[in-house]
């Protein structure tokens, strides 16, 4: 497989912004549920929050769709910028230092000048790059991915309201599932991190707690 197919689908699968995604959708969901009055809110009152958290959410999966789409575009053009600049480099330790910039933190102090002048002959080996940065098939395919991820969380932290015909009983419902997909959700970013898991679950799942308080007070 082609590196950059590869760099593409690494993108459309990365597990933090999946996650993240998901946890945005269901805290942006929350925010709706947590504004009913339960002592007083009728079925339409209900109906009309469920439209209102799905409008949301499909308005700010649109939007995050599209700053994917960008950032993508951004960081695509950043390399062909850097690629050109190594390899129009007349001195060796100025296109070292390049190399070294692009690269996390110390990393380019730690690989040394023998693992930059590597980098720097397999970069100038390369194929000619692309005139300009292009969006691919996959890149519209992860942001879709981004789209669907932050509309459809929104329905299991709503379902509870539909099948459950008490006010506090689908409230204390909703707001069990809620909180297990943020756990869920913390539980995979400190797996994926390395992390003591369920301790970030619990992390996550409380924070979550904070941030629908705060949004709401808002009036968010």
């Amino acid at each position: 497989m082609p590196e950059q197919e590869k760099e593409k689908r690494a993108r459309v699968l990365d597990p933090v912004s999946r996650i993240s995604e998901i946890i945005f959708g269901v805290l942006m969901a929350l925010s709706f549920t947590g504004s009913l009055n339960v002592a007083t809110a009728g079925r339409e009152e209900v109906r009309t929050m469920m439209l209102t958290a799905l409008g949301c959410n499909l308005a700010w999966g649109l939007v995050d769709a599209v700053m994917y789409l960008m950032a993508t575009l951004t960081e695509r053009a950043r390399n062909l910028t850097l690629l050109r600049r190594v390899r129009g480099a007349v001195d060796p330790q100025e296109a070292h230092a390049s190399i070294a910039e692009a690269l996390p933190e110390r990393l380019g102090e730690a690989i040394g000048a023998e693992g930059l002048e590597v980098m720097r002959r397999r970069l100038a080996a390369l194929a000619d790059p692309p005139a300009r940065a292009r969006l691919g098939q996959d890149d519209f395919l992860g942001a879709l991915g981004v789209f669907l991820l932050v509309v459809l969380s929104t329905f299991p932290v709503v379902v509870p309201f539909i099948f459950i015909s008490g006010m506090e009983l689908a409230m204390r419902g909703s707001n069990a599932v809620a909180l297990v997909m943020l756990f869920i959700g913390g539980y995979q970013l400190g797996r994926y991190a390395g992390g003591v898991a369920w301790r970030t679950g619990l992390a996550m799942a409380a924070v979550g707690g904070v941030l629908v308080s705060i949004i709401m007070a808002l009036g968010g």
